[in-house]
């Protein structure tokens, strides 16, 4: 899901600094195009093939430049230039991979940890979020609550909500600065999203959010 068809996401995204939203976007549009490649997918080893495309298209941007494919452009552009590598952000498949086949804890770790866990962290590069910012956190929460939403499987969708509890509301309990409250605000989301808040209190949580850091 992209910012532009996400109305709460492009609100988020409008709390990051004008001239690092570019880079926040192609981050996420990344994600999605990750996790595009499973919902699209019902052969596992038709997923692994496409999935180790973009892991060797990530790591080439550290060497050559990028393909005309737009994500990678984007990458090349507007996130690489604040410190971010290809190497790096090709973590994130690592993430998404084990969820082609029988999804266990095992996957569920690595899906918070590589997924949601490394894009907050280059996000955070991107944006320039201080020490202080619980991105760790926030990125496997946030991670675990999406998995949770997408998963037809209620128990196991219950499952992975009470995973994403405890490092939503530690996310969520402390202060954001200022160039880092897109992504507090993405762990408020996900945790309004486990508990079902209505949407007038969700802006005005993410209002308070914006201008507190809380």
């Amino acid at each position: 899901m992209t910012a532009n068809s996400d109305p709460e996401r492009a609100l988020t995204f409008s709390y990051a600094p004008f001239d690092r939203r570019a880079g926040l976007c192609a981050l996420f549009a990344l994600d999605n195009a990750l996790g595009q490649v499973l919902r699209t997918t019902r052969e596992p080893i038709v997923g692994q093939m496409r999935l180790a495309w973009w892991r060797e298209a990530l790591v080439r941007l550290d060497s050559a430049s990028a393909p005309a494919e737009p994500v990678l452009l984007a990458l090349a552009n507007d996130v690489m230039p604040f410190g971010v590598t290809g190497a790096a952000l090709a973590k994130m498949i690592d993430g998404w991979e084990p969820l082609l086949s029988l999804i266990g804890d095992v996957a569920i770790v690595g899906h918070a940890e590589q997924r949601g866990g490394t894009l907050f962290a280059q996000a955070g590069l991107v944006l320039g979020a201080d020490a202080g910012d619980r991105l760790d956190d926030a990125g496997r929460g946030w991670a675990l609550a999406d998995l949770a939403a997408h998963l037809s499987d209620a128990a196991l969708a219950s499952h992975v909500r009470e995973a994403a509890t405890p490092l939503l509301s530690s996310a969520t309990s402390a202060r954001w600065s200022r160039n880092a409250r897109t992504l507090g605000a993405l762990a408020h989301t996900a945790r309004m999203d486990l508990t079902g808040s209505a949407t007038p209190w969700r802006v005005g949580r993410l209002a308070w959010h914006r201008l507190t850091g809380r």
